[in-house]
């Protein structure tokens, strides 16, 4: 009997990423993370999306423009300006603070808030370590030393595939969500909704194949 080897996911750098990625992450043989891409404004490498008590809403991390007209994701860096940090921890905060585990990661992910991280995919990259340890993602990660054309066979490229502007084919797995009795379950939100709403059991949401 031949086993099928697990593929390898080519991902962005993104910011506190929707729960396909994990997903993605978890069900991967290894991943690589391009980091030789064209950095593209409106898009989840500088954008979360949370659930709010009115609704998704969208945290943007102001990037400083680049000096040529595409900056590679590598050497894009953050803006020091309108005291994003103090505003996307309180819109966290206020989402997420009556959920049943908030309190229990909060003292974890504070720090990001509070640090001053010059390049955008040093502040993605130790967010998503953070929470891989959180559920449990073992997955062997490196990234590009170069820009990827033709990615290797049995390779998943799902670099431009989690983007904000093009309907996802992922199924979310229901979960409890602490406003699903207001507004719905709102599907692929960013992990940290998944992981304030269910704490360790994070895993096993992620865990289910859905396509």
């Amino acid at each position: 009997m031949t086993l099928s080897v697990p593929p390898t996911a080519l991902l962005s750098s993104l910011y506190l990423a929707p729960v396909e990625y994990y997903a993605a992450l978890f069900h991967a043989g290894d991943a690589l993370i391009e980091v030789h891409d064209n950095y593209r404004k409106q898009s989840y490498r500088n954008r979360c999306v949370i659930g709010g008590a009115n609704g998704p809403l969208a945290l943007s991390v102001p990037v400083v423009k680049p000096v040529e007209a595409k900056g590679l994701m590598k050497d894009i860096r953050i803006a020091e300006h309108g005291d994003w940090r103090h505003l996307h921890w309180m819109a966290i905060v206020s989402a997420y603070n009556s959920t049943p585990f908030f309190q229990y990661f909060e003292e974890d992910f504070r720090p990001f808030y509070e640090k001053r991280f010059t390049f955008l995919h040093d502040f993605n990259e130790e967010l998503r370590q953070l929470i891989c340890r959180f559920t449990g993602i073992e997955t062997p990660v490196a990234y590009t030393s170069g820009y990827i054309r033709e990615p290797l066979p049995n390779t998943i490229d799902l670099r431009e595939t989690i983007d904000p502007k093009r309907p996802s084919g992922y199924a979310t797995p229901r979960y409890y969500q602490v406003f699903a009795g207001k507004q719905g379950f709102t599907p692929n939100l960013s992990i940290i909704d998944l992981l304030f709403n269910t704490g360790n059991e994070a895993r096993l949401y992620l865990m289910e194949k859905t396509s």
